[in-house]
């Protein structure tokens, strides 16, 4: 991976953090919309806190997460096993999506929430579609959620003070301030996010801390030419959750793709 920084959130932070995306709230229902009545298996990686898997599972579909990130796969679990879920219906799997090999085939494999976009490089992301298609069924399904570039946003060199949100976290009693700050790097397509965390103690006293990785971008014919050599073709390809085609203003690009 060389010096770019792969993604990795304070696990205790992320449900928190992102509660007041729209995104999140949008994304499991569409994808669910589009799921046929019988039950599926279906294959989340990047599966993190399990915030898409749970309610897929709820639906009655038999479930499977991956995720490199312990942390993140105890929290999940916790979550899971509070909701009554058992491993059958929603198994958690500590693995690198990279070199992913499960044995078995699934009628959806599943990346949700700009996950993709953590893959910063040609290599790794070939590398996260073999492994979709190495694990989806003859007549499955691959399902990639990501954000459609704004080049004005991406124009410029550094923004900082981004998205300013806060929240509470449970098991720390602490109520957090958090400001995202994207750096333009070198490298071709890809950008430096730090998350800044700011919280104050018992006697007022500030504290500081941060999360940095890399993101890239990734635009619509890209997107189609990536898949299609990796086996893939588009079906549907989706601009936001009410289900529009993707068109240039759209904010999402959402598409569900069978094999090639």
């Amino acid at each position: 991976m060389g010096n770019k920084q792969r993604y990795r959130a304070i696990a205790e932070y992320y449900d928190a953090e992102n509660s007041h995306h729209r995104v999140l709230e949008e994304d499991v229902p569409f994808f669910l919309g589009q799921l046929p009545r019988r039950k599926q298996d279906i294959l989340e990686l990047a599966v993190g806190t399990a915030r898409a898997a749970i309610p897929l599972a709820q639906a009655g579909h038999r479930v499977v997460g991956v995720d490199y990130a312990a942390d993140m796969l105890e929290i999940a679990r916790r979550k899971r096993d509070g909701v009554g879920l058992g491993d059958k219906r929603l198994a958690l799997i500590e693995a690198d999506v990279l070199s992913l090999d499960l044995g078995r085939k699934f009628d959806w494999v599943c990346v949700f929430f700009n996950t993709f976009l953590a893959f910063t490089t040609l290599e790794q992301q070939d590398a996260v579609l073999q492994r979709a298609l190495a694990h989806l069924k003859p007549a499955g399904r691959f399902w990639l959620d990501i954000f459609q570039p704004d080049m004005r946003l991406l124009s410029e060199p550094r923004r900082v003070d981004l998205d300013p949100s806060v929240f509470f976290v449970p098991r720390f009693d602490r109520t957090v301030l958090k400001t995202t700050e994207i750096r333009r790097a070198s490298t071709p397509q890809l950008q430096h996010v730090t998350f800044h965390y700011t919280w104050l103690g018992p006697h007022g006293e500030p504290h500081h801390e941060r999360t940095r990785f890399d993101m890239t971008w990734i635009f619509p014919r890209e997107l189609r030419l990536l898949l299609e050599r990796n086996g893939l073709e588009i079906e549907h390809f989706w601009g936001n959750y009410d289900g529009s085609k993707i068109m240039p203003e759209s904010p999402r690009m959402i598409v569900r793709c069978c094999r090639a």
